[in-house]
């Protein structure tokens, strides 16, 4: 197989992932073209954020989209945040096939994460937004009436105290103060890792999530908080659509979405043995280039 990696407008976490993911092409016998593509099966980016100097992945997406040709998205996971990373086709989150049609219950231990009993209390509604420029918010409002609209929404149903959560890196000008119980809490960053923020200490109060499709939902879920979420979303499948519902959520079991989960992200060290190359490289021959 002809595959085409395109390092070069990659975060500047990317580098050893993209190392290890090449590594696994050549190991596997695949021709690796570096920043070109002569002919190519299928092509390799990081992220769907058009932002920074991700934004040169755009055109390549489009492109891509263009001439039906599947395109292998890299990028940060989010069950163990920047320890694993997810690897998918055509997309991000639910949004890409994860090769993941077949899976087991071994590998989900592998993560160590306790789904800690579904929560019948709390006192807040997070709602939790995301980059305004990634691919996956294509379709939506601008972030500030995004939030209008779930805070709207949320008070035909509930007094509840709500807190709107911008993305660390998306910061909203919205005006809080028209609503009662609406407050901003703003991420916090743990200063101990690359990233991550405070958000799995206040979901200790939370009543439920409201998240259109990135990895809070999954912590929420991880941690017995009901969400309420968008078909995008990985966490689609045990969450809730409906917000009129937040007074009575679904609390589905987890285990065979867990299962699953477990499969769309995994180690650099099992990336560069070729463990997630060879199940999208077998699912690409049987759905994308037949």
């Amino acid at each position: 197989m002809k595959v085409s990696v395109y390092t070069k407008f990659g975060a500047n976490n990317s580098k050893k992932i993209f190392d290890a993911f090449i590594t696994s092409l050549k190991n596997a016998g695949d021709e690796v073209q570096i920043n070109e593509d002569n002919n190519s099966d299928v092509v390799v980016i990081w992220s769907v954020l058009w932002q920074g100097r991700m934004i040169g992945y755009q055109k390549i997406w489009i492109d891509c989209q263009a001439k039906n040709k599947p395109i292998i998205v890299l990028e940060v996971g989010g069950i163990k945040r920047n320890e694993t990373f997810k690897v998918g086709i055509n997309g991000v989150n639910r949004e890409a096939d994860f090769a993941n049609q077949t899976v087991d219950s071994e590998r989900w231990k592998k993560f160590n994460i306790e789904l800690k009993p579904w929560r019948s209390t709390g006192d807040t509604i997070i709602i939790c937004g995301q980059h305004h420029r990634s691919h996956q918010w294509r379709n939506n409002l601008s972030m500030n009436l995004w939030f209008e609209q779930q805070i709207n929404e949320v008070r035909k149903y509930t007094n509840r105290q709500i807190w709107v959560r911008p993305h660390p890196r998306n910061p909203i000008g919205l005006n809080v103060d028209k609503w009662k119980n609406v407050s901003y809490k703003y991420p916090q960053r743990d200063q101990n890792t690359y990233d991550d923020t405070d958000f799995k200490e206040i979901l200790k109060h939370a009543w439920a999530v409201i998240n259109y499709s990135s990895n809070p939902a999954m912590m929420a879920v991880f941690n017995g908080v009901p969400v309420f979420v968008s078909e995008a979303s990985l966490s689609y499948d045990v969450g809730n659509t409906m917000i009129s519902e937040i007074n009575n959520p679904v609390m589905p079991d987890r285990t065979q979405w867990a299962n699953k989960l477990a499969y769309t992200e995994w180690w650099p060290k099992e990336i560069e043995e070729g463990l997630p190359w060879k199940r999208i490289k077998k699912r690409l021959k049987e759905k994308y280039l037949k």
